[in-house]
């Protein structure tokens, strides 16, 4: 058994350490700490606004109080005189409560009152004011009062006021109910920007830990979806979209890869077998000749097998859109119908074109003309069943509200449900179809420049017989003049 060391378990340390490194750094705990500073600010001009508006309230209500207080007075000194106002103030003094009452000579001395002492600047100013007094208890702290001072007729002074120290405990309440909500606010949005924090980090590490898989080799694997529709939600599903179409496009390597392994096998191999028969048996200038046409002629073949993979290759990156102008599909359909009439009558079969007028797409002329032949050549490959009669092949086009429709349909053997997909890769071909001149390229082809042109490409059942149809973005109805 190997004893763990203090190395040892300073790994676990610093990697718990990294990860709340991590946290704090994230997004959204940045986002969780900007909204708390902008709430705790809002709550603290909110609770200070309470608390200014609190204390104003109280001092008007002090101050209400004194001029009540004063007014009685004021009334008891009218009806009586001094001697009155002192037996007034003398008996409300005794009463328990926050008023307070003083009057004293022209000198400062204290005549009657519950105030010990008051500083002579105040006695010798009237007016309203907010001072320290005293109650004349021994060691007593300081109190506050919100006071006024009037001159009685002898130099006589009054002062009538109240005790504030129920407006401060109000205050020291609200200042204490102040720092508790701030702190409870900055406690519970670190807690909160924590936990949404986590959530997220959580999310952004298994999509790290998905798309580490994938860089590994496993291109099947997914990113993970919550299904709540949030911006995690869409990043993911549109991260899946292109992992899907990258392993469409990987798989799609593999298969090309795998068939010009094994589809051109064959054409090389009778190109050297026709080299190697020249050199061995040839004895003429016509024997040579002809081997040499033979040589030729394979080598046409793989030019014309490599300039279609290029052509797809360049369909399927976008690269060979640059040059797009209205087409008239119908025109087209016609011109490419006429071109394969000879051929069609030479194998026995019929083409018949059903075209409405001004179907007009955006298109590239050669790659739609060279799709279209692509369809009639298949046609006139497969069009006719086994053993049956020959029939026509009908090349269709419509224009519906917004799309322009386009079909090629025969009455061949058909291709099965299971294998309809399939025949759109490269170089596949079915079982049935492989005695027949050809590599597997032209549906390929066809579905590149379809999807090129931003349209839908579906192989569907005629009855018998295999129906092309081909759906592409209409942009107008009529030609502009001059076309």
């Amino acid at each position: 058994m190997i004893a763990s060391s203090p190395e040892g378990e300073a790994g676990p340390r610093e990697s718990a350490a990294a990860r709340v490194s991590k946290l704090f750094r994230t997004t959204a705990f940045k986002l969780s700490l900007a909204y708390l500073a902008v709430f705790a600010i809002c709550a603290f001009l909110a609770l200070g606004y309470v608390a200014w508006n609190a204390r104003a309230v109280l001092d008007d209500q002090i101050v209400s109080t004194i001029d009540a207080e004063i007014n009685g007075l004021s009334e008891q000194y009218n009806s009586g005189g001094l001697r009155r106002l002192i037996s007034v103030v003398e008996r409300r003094s005794r009463e328990p409560g926050a008023s307070l009452y003083l009057v004293t000579t022209a000198n400062g001395d204290h005549v009657v009152g519950n105030v010990a002492s008051v500083p002579a600047a105040v006695l010798a100013k009237p007016g309203q004011s907010e001072v320290s007094y005293g109650r004349g208890e021994a060691n007593a702290e300081e109190h506050f009062a919100i006071v006024q001072v009037f001159t009685l007729p002898g130099g006589f002074r009054l002062l009538v006021g109240r005790d504030t120290e129920e407006r401060d405990r109000l205050r020291a309440v609200i200042g204490r109910a102040f720092a508790s909500s701030l702190a409870a606010v900055i406690i519970l949005g670190i807690i909160g920007g924590w936990l949404a924090a986590s959530r997220v980090l959580a999310r952004v590490d298994a999509m790290t830990r998905t798309t580490r898989a994938i860089m590994a080799g496993d291109l099947d694997d997914r990113l993970a979806v919550s299904g709540n529709g949030d911006e995690l939600d869409r990043l993911a599903l549109n991260l899946n979209q292109m992992l899907e179409r990258i392993g469409e496009l990987m798989r799609g390597m593999r298969e090309v890869s795998d068939n010009i392994a094994h589809d051109l096998k064959t054409p090389l191999t009778r190109l050297r077998n026709h080299a190697d028969a020249a050199l061995r048996s040839a004895s003429t200038p016509e024997e040579l000749r002809a081997a040499l046409e033979g040589v030729i002629d394979e080598g046409d073949g793989l030019i014309r097998v490599f300039n279609a993979l290029l052509t797809i290759a360049r369909l399927e990156a976008g690269s060979a859109g640059e040059i797009m102008a209205p087409l008239d599909l119908g025109a087209t359909a016609h011109g490419v119908g006429e071109l394969y009439e000879a051929l069609a009558e030479d194998n026995g079969l019929s083409i018949e074109v059903q075209a409405g007028a001004d179907v007009i797409i955006e298109a590239n002329r050669e790659l739609i003309g060279q799709a279209l032949a692509n369809l009639i050549d298949n046609a006139l490959k497969y069009g006719t069943p086994d053993g049956g009669e020959p029939r026509r092949i009908v090349i269709t086009v419509q224009a519906r509200p917004g799309l322009a429709h386009l079909s090629v349909a025969d009455h061949g053997p058909g291709i099965p449900d299971d294998e309809r997909e399939h025949v759109l890769t490269r170089f596949v071909r079915l079982e049935k179809s492989r005695s027949r001149p050809g590599f597997g390229l032209g549906l390929s082809l066809v579905n590149a420049v379809v999807r090129l042109h931003r349209g839908t490409l579906r192989l569907a059942d005629n009855g018998p017989g295999l129906r092309v149809e081909i759906t592409l973005p209409l942009i107008q109805r009529h030609l502009p003049e001059g076309e």
